[in-house]
């Protein structure tokens, strides 16, 4: 019995250990391979873009207003104001009426002084993944400024680079360390599985539809 409990915890080690190096080296992988396209002044974007901006809850589950979001809408109307960025795809969850991350992000870009008729809504970006596809099979944008925080750009641009779109990351600020902490543990995770996604499952965005090419 204790043999078999011994063999039982050396493969539990062996497969945490080999775990733990797949983890590691697809991190390594997604973040080498894409930052040198991660851009922290606006001035090195060509003027006249497309923006995606990728989608996240606009307030934390304690009810307080969510730094991440926040951050990444000041970015984006600070490249409008610039000149840099013309049309902006909004894309997130809304896979309930009580959650819409898209009109939020919407809402929130007008009061910052982007015109409505400047942004497109994306309903079913429910993945980084689907909203990159979606960008380009749906939107028919396959040259485009992501915008998001830094931690999340090396996997979005990873995406991009798989699916053919020529994509630069413009990022936003990301809040204290203590606050984001937990995201940056299953960003970790997250860059995985998108390897696993791209490379073994095959995996599809959950929803493409109809083509609404924008026209600029």
């Amino acid at each position: 019995m204790k043999v078999r409990w011994k063999k039982v915890v050396r493969i539990g080690i062996i497969i945490s250990i080999i775990s733990v190096l797949v983890i590691w080296l697809t991190n390594l992988w997604v973040v080498t391979s894409t930052q040198a396209r991660v851009l922290t002044d606006y001035r090195h974007l060509p003027d006249s873009g497309v923006a995606l901006v990728l989608g996240t809850s606009h307030k934390l589950m304690s009810g307080e207003p969510n730094p991440f979001f926040h951050n990444r809408m000041e970015t984006a109307a600070q490249l409008y104001k610039q000149g840099k960025i013309i049309h902006f795809i909004v894309s997130g969850d809304n896979r309930t009426k009580y959650y819409n991350e898209p009109l939020e992000m919407q809402k929130a870009l007008v009061k910052l002084g982007v015109p409505v008729n400047a942004i497109t809504l994306d309903y079913a970006g429910l993945r980084t993944l689907d909203s990159i596809v979606r960008c380009k099979e749906i939107f028919g944008q396959d040259n485009i400024t992501i915008i998001t925080q830094p931690f999340h750009s090396y996997r979005a641009l990873f995406i991009s680079d798989y699916y053919k779109v020529n994509a630069v990351a413009l990022v936003a600020n990301e809040p204290d360390r203590e606050t984001a902490a937990r995201v940056y543990a299953r960003e970790y995770l997250a860059r995985a599985k998108a390897v696993l996604d791209l490379y073994l499952l095959g995996t599809a965005p959950r929803h493409l539809g109809e083509k609404e090419p924008i026209q600029i």
